[in-house]
């Protein structure tokens, strides 16, 4: 499964999308460092698809280009009114040269309507990273957050506290307060999320 995610993100072709997007804006990996708040580094290699980014991450670099983070996850042309993506189905055809993968921010996700533009929500399927907890898995960012659990166990910690969530249970969260995962079972824990953000 961790695999296969890793590869459907890759066919996003999020580094090319960004990089694509600050050139045609003509700014520079300065101008959009200090528009954003991350490094120059850090994007420079999210641009060359050495790192992938985390949902937080990316919603800086989307309000920092003034685009919604739908924009990173619709293909050229996509404009329709719904979209199916089956269980063993990946959602983008496109192939891509394998990349470095970076899950340092504790998940990887994948986008379940990349085809939908103008999205009031962001669907996506996440696995949670095996580790143990340390603040810098801590997030924060604009908007709301509904997590359902599907499978494992998962510490989700919001600010202060920390609670334990089951398969079946689901959280719904302001996400401007600082929160991040770790999956703590025998297996990795998977959720749906759906994002959703002003914009």
């Amino acid at each position: 499964m961790q695999e296969k995610i890793k590869q459907e993100i890759r066919e996003m072709k999020l580094g090319e999308k960004v990089r694509g997007l600050r050139q045609e804006q003509r700014l520079t990996l300065q101008a959009l460092a200090d528009m954003t708040g991350l490094s120059k580094p850090l994007l420079s290699q999210i641009e060359n698809d050495q790192v992938t980014p985390p949902i937080a991450t990316l919603l800086k670099i989307a309000k920092g280009l003034k685009v919604g983070i739908h924009y990173f996850f619709e293909e050229a042309g996509d404009r329709q009114k719904f979209m199916l993506t089956r269980g063993e189905q990946s959602p983008l055809g496109s192939q891509r040269r394998p990349g470095k993968e970076n899950i340092q921010h504790g998940y990887m996700y994948k986008p379940l309507a990349p085809g939908m533009r103008q999205k009031k929500v962001e669907p996506f399927l996440i696995e949670f990273e095996q580790r143990a907890w340390d603040n810098s898995l801590f997030y924060s960012h604009e908007g709301v957050e509904f997590v359902y659990l599907l499978d494992g166990e998962l510490e989700f910690h919001y600010a202060d506290e920390v609670m334990k969530l089951y398969a079946g249970d689901s959280i719904y969260y302001e996400s401007s307060e600082p929160h991040g995962y770790v999956s703590v079972g025998e297996v990795r824990a998977r959720a749906v999320a759906v994002l959703y953000t002003k914009g």
